[in-house]
């Protein structure tokens, strides 16, 4: 029986998917749920899996392609009885195991929310410094030192569409600068270089641009790139944008983590960062202010009962947003446990949709960066996104007993990024003044779990 493949899909928010590298080439005989191609959509890298046994036929979408979820990506001649049975030829079969064994797949890149920073320095360190290679930035890297060969040889990161015509063209893939997903050579990629008679040295041919110059260089996005850029365009014509800041005397709060540091990670054998300590003090602050937990869905509010928080976290291709499920309902030591959980899979690239999926909320932290005040993009189709910024140390006035004096405290800002059409500016206030109290409140006695 021969039927189509169809890319599956894998949420209500997700309507498109760029086709990163076939794992399997037309004549592979196939096993159910084997992996066919990775894919990326605006929430995860995942591999698709094989709804069938039998034989792939034909490859319909190329890798770089940018397709609809539910389009026909390639057809397959199924084994007798591997196909559903009411299953009609032409449909897709569904896997019935768990979505772990099929739509479960490794993270690359999640493009939720933009001028969200990397979630680093003492609130978490998920810097790219100190970030082991991912699978895909592993399949790059042998991509970029192998040399052409026959498909039976040839190198992981290269496709078989791509070898053969390399091998056709006489063209040196390793010498190709590739404008596919992560990096890779592309069919479109040989073509051009074959075009240009350009068999050693070749790289990618620069766009004709109007107000461009010959000493101008010109980065063709990647295809992973343009679904970041469409969807910070949504992001920002969607919702109507207003931001709110204040300022926040974390003092209290970088005495106690100094002081608890080293006794909590030894109790519990986890790192204790000032990222749980805030995403508590959030999460408790979201349960009385509910209208930064909800969405504007088909013209209505739709407050979310979960308080499901997204933290940015730096990879190699861009963000990753991981999502702490039931962050108000986590005590401190389970918070910290749950971070360096999602951390630990960002960076090892094995998160799942699970990971990344129903978020109402984002935190995000620039102040790694040295940012000191800024205003983020929403994490459509959340409500808002709070970032914390640099924690600096400043003179400040506190009165005390009706007299005034001048002290160093640890400052911090938060800035609030909310959907004006469910949030207004009172609030928004609310909201910030309520996790300023929260974060304020901690001291050198502070009893946090």
């Amino acid at each position: 029986m021969v039927f189509n493949i169809e890319l599956p899909h894998v949420g209500e928010s997700v309507t498109e998917a760029v086709i990163g590298k076939w794992l399997k080439a037309p004549g592979d005989q196939i096993e159910k749920y084997d992996p066919l191609v990775e894919v990326t959509t605006d929430k995860v890298n995942m591999d698709v899996p094989s709804p069938a046994t039998g034989v792939l036929t034909r490859i319909l979408a190329e890798e770089g392609e940018t397709v609809p979820m539910g389009s026909v990506i390639a057809e397959m001649e199924a084994a007798d009885g591997s196909v559903s049975v009411g299953q009609d030829a032409g449909e897709t079969a569904e896997p019935t195991s768990s979505p772990a064994a099929g739509l479960a797949g490794r993270i690359g890149t999640v493009v939720q929310g933009a001028n969200v920073g990397p979630t680093g320095g003492e609130f978490l360190d998920t810097s790219l410094s100190a970030a082991p290679n991912t699978p895909g930035v592993a399949a790059s890297s042998q991509a970029a030192s192998a040399s052409p060969a026959s498909p039976k040889a040839r190198q992981k990161g290269f496709s078989p569409v791509v070898t053969r015509l390399a091998a056709q063209h006489g063209i040196e893939l390793s010498s190709l600068v590739g404008t596919g997903l992560g990096g890779r050579v592309t069919k479109k990629d040989v073509l051009a270089a074959a075009e240009n008679g350009d068999s050693g040295a070749g790289a990618a041919v620069q766009p004709q641009l109007d107000g461009v110059s010959n000493d101008d260089q010109v980065i063709v996005p990647s295809p992973i790139r343009r679904m970041i850029a469409n969807h910070m365009v949504k992001s920002m014509s969607e919702i109507p944008h207003a931001w709110s800041a204040i300022e926040v005397d974390v003092t209290g709060m970088v005495e106690w983590r100094s002081a608890s540091k080293d006794s909590f990670e030894s109790e519990h054998g986890v790192r204790l960062t000032y990222l749980p300590i805030t995403l508590s003090v959030v999460a408790e602050a979201l349960k009385t202010n509910p209208r930064l937990n909800s969405s504007w869905i088909d013209g209505n509010i739709v407050l979310k009962n979960a308080i499901n928080v997204g933290l940015a976290v730096a990879a190699e291709e861009g963000l990753v947003v991981p999502v702490v499920r039931g962050a108000n309902e986590a005590s401190l030591v389970e918070l910290a446990g749950k971070l360096s959980g999602v951390v630990d899979r960002a960076r090892s690239g094995s998160m799942t949709l699970d990971d990344v999926q129903g978020g109402t909320f984002t935190l995000n932290n620039t102040g790694s960066l040295g940012s000191v005040w800024g205003g983020a993009i929403i994490n459509h189709p959340q409500a808002a996104i709070l970032t914390t910024e640099a924690i600096v140390k400043r003179p400040v006035v506190i009165s005390e007993n009706g007299a005034d004096s001048v002290v160093v405290r640890s400052m911090m800002n938060i800035c609030l990024s909310f959907d004006h059409r469910i949030v207004d500016g009172a609030e928004a206030s609310e909201f910030l003044q309520s996790v300023k109290s929260g974060l304020e409140a901690i001291t050198l006695s502070s009893d946090l779990k």
